[in-house]
């Protein structure tokens, strides 16, 4: 991975234009690139439906069945919200100009009982810089039984997973919450990463402390104030993680897993033919670029092109650089991929999955 590296000639003309008409927008509006009141309200409200629903479940005043169900899912909702309309912008440093406000902020993700520091290095580090390529990114890095690349070996089980594959992404946030924090923290300290003196077993200490504070209102204080048997309130609380990880795996995914973007394969000596900013462009698709409600609820990852080309930009802001990059893509002869609904990118998600377990 440490080998992979781009091309740096034959479209810095492309990128050069591209930064400074964006830039200009900025200026030429007198705005900044980062959050501003929609994201002071928006976080206000994703905070509130995850942790209003799991007060009121830890007060002891749920006694049914269905009402608990109801509110694990609406937290469950609100956690998907969380994820991906606050804590995502905070550790990409882009909610606010203080950096303080995007650490703290960013601490909402160990609130969900995911981890900070380990994201930071899965998302922002290996899946921004090494999209779609195998070993590179961490998004496309499957177990065995899902193949998201098609350079990743395939196996006899592989015809099926456009069906099971659903199971799989409703666990994704539970494998978060159990073991993927510690098993990425300890490869990513093999891949250079935790260098500093006593660095690595801080982050082991703050990943198990986060996790039992989320545990202890999440779980353990529901079980104990719930009038309802166990394994009931065990299920509700699965379900939570269900739904988020549905909502989170779905958007994430039917971003970059397509029949239309690519998997560049590096060369024997680590190149990737094209350059970086391409790069994106060819293994990230937009979708739903007109539903406004729909890019709110998400956190305007509905514009993945725009945030993987300016990951320090707020989101609130991508849907108006999204015509900028658009005409300047087209301008350059450059590809801009998207799909004009999220069901229409759900389908071809569906189909790659097929062609990748077929091929």
């Amino acid at each position: 991975m440490k080998n992979i590296r781009f091309n740096k000639t034959g479209t810095g003309e492309f990128s050069k234009t591209l930064h400074s008409r964006v830039n200009s927008y900025f200026k030429e509006r007198q705005k900044n690139t980062y959050g501003d009141r929609r994201m002071v309200i928006k976080s206000i409200f994703m905070i509130s439906v995850f942790f209003i629903p799991l007060a009121v479940i830890g007060s002891g005043l749920v006694s049914s069945t269905l009402l608990l169900f109801a509110l694990y899912v609406l937290s469950g909702l609100g956690m998907a919200g969380v994820g991906m309309g606050v804590m995502h912008d905070a550790i990409h440093g882009s909610y606010s100009k203080n950096s303080q406000i995007n650490k703290y902020l960013g601490y909402t993700m160990n609130l969900i009982g995911a981890n900070a520091s380990v994201w930071r290095i899965q998302h922002n580090v290996l899946h921004h810089t090494y999209t779609n390529i195998d070993h590179g990114d961490d998004d496309i890095n499957a177990p065995f039984f899902l193949r998201f690349t098609p350079n990743a070996k395939r196996y006899w089980i592989h015809r099926f997973q456009h069906i099971y594959i659903w199971f799989f992404y409703g666990l994704s946030t539970i494998s978060w919450i159990t073991t993927k924090d510690f098993v990425r923290a300890f490869r990513y300290k093999k891949l250079g990463f935790f260098k500093k003196k006593g660095e690595f077993k801080k982050v082991l200490l703050k990943i198990i402390g986060w996790k039992v504070l989320y545990y202890s209102y999440a779980l353990v204080i529901p079980l104990i104030m719930v009038p309802l048997p166990a394994w009931i309130v065990i299920l509700a609380f699965l379900s939570m993680h269900f739904v988020t990880g549905i909502c989170i795996s779905l958007v994430f995914q039917t971003a970059h897993i397509l029949s239309e973007t690519s998997f560049p394969k590096p060369n024997e000596e680590g190149l990737i033919e094209s350059q970086w900013i391409t790069h994106q462009f060819a293994t990230t698709s937009n979708y739903a670029p007109k539903s406004r409600i729909f890019s709110w609820l998400i956190g305007g990852l509905n514009y993945q092109v725009e945030h993987h080309l300016f990951p320090n930009i707020c989101h609130v802001h991508y849907r108006k650089i999204s015509k900028i990059v658009s005409d300047t893509a087209k301008e350059f002869q450059v590809p801009y991929l998207v799909k004009s609904s999220f069901l229409m990118a759900l389908v071809d998600h569906v189909k790659m999955l097929r062609q990748l377990g077929k091929a």
